[in-house]
């Protein structure tokens, strides 16, 4: 699998693919400090895993996407501020299938799988929540793609639960009518968020990131998942490279779009 060159430096950041062990174990402590610290989800850890990192079985055979700080000491490496982890068609055959698939049936999604890969895991350190972060996660996102020759990326868009749901609920019954999928691609989730039960009619403005994937051009799949590890609902997005609009392909990869 190509990832192109090491690392692109940007302002006061850098973009790199995780090489060693202890990289990844950086990303993971990133995941841990957002997912459980932060937003208090319940991990079941794999044992003998070190504490304070987010890790279960699919790891070991993702692509970490990372971006390091730069304001640390010269020649050392910064602290890792955001991160995606990658399943590419071939990892996902090794392990069985994807993450997505523990929540979501995606059989309609088969005739895709040999040039989709999975996106997870995403998450920024809350002091770098700033466009530029995830702007450069997904330039290196988007040149990979190209580079390997795959076309579609899905992955599981989170919203919190911590208002028992509502906002999720009435974040889906406002993309149903503006960004679903056409039904052959439809996925049916495993443990469906009980949207009759929600107020479904409030006036949510989606997360950052759910707006960024939308106005790159994604599609969602279908109704949420509920997550009560996480405790959030998952919506089933998917973007493809054809669909990505001409000013996010020229600002993603500039000259190698042509």
């Amino acid at each position: 699998m190509r990832h192109g060159t090491a690392a692109d430096r940007q302002v006061g950041f850098e973009v790199s693919w995780a090489r060693h062990e202890d990289e990844i174990r950086a990303a993971q402590r990133l995941r841990y400090q957002v997912f459980v610290t932060e937003m208090g989800a319940r991990l079941t850890l794999p044992r003998g895993a070190p504490p304070g990192h987010d890790i279960d079985v699919f790891d070991a055979y993702c692509e970490h996407l990372l971006v390091r700080s730069t304001d640390g000491e010269a020649g050392e490496p910064g602290e890792v501020v955001g991160t995606y982890r990658v399943l590419t068609p071939a990892a996902a055959k090794r392990i069985g299938g994807l993450y997505s698939e523990t929540e979501f049936d995606l059989t309609r999604l088969r005739a895709l799988r040999p040039k989709m890969v999975e996106l997870g895991r995403s998450c920024v350190h809350p002091d770098w929540r700033r466009g530029g972060v995830i702007l450069a996660l997904w330039g290196a996102l988007t040149a990979f793609m190209q580079r390997n020759q795959l076309d579609t990326m899905i992955g599981c868009a989170s919203i919190s639960m911590r208002d028992g749901g509502h906002a999720a609920a009435s974040l889906w019954s406002q993309l149903r009518h503006t960004h679903l999928a056409p039904v052959e691609r439809q996925v049916p989730p495993r443990l469906p968020l009980p949207i009759a039960d929600l107020q479904n009619d409030l006036r949510i403005e989606a997360p950052a990131l759910i707006r960024g994937y939308l106005r790159c051009g994604a599609q969602v799949l279908g109704p949420p998942a509920w997550d009560p590890d996480f405790n959030t609902a998952d919506l089933p997005m998917m973007m493809r490279m054809e669909d990505l609009p001409a000013r996010y392909r020229r600002h993603f990869l500039g000259n190698e779009s042509a």
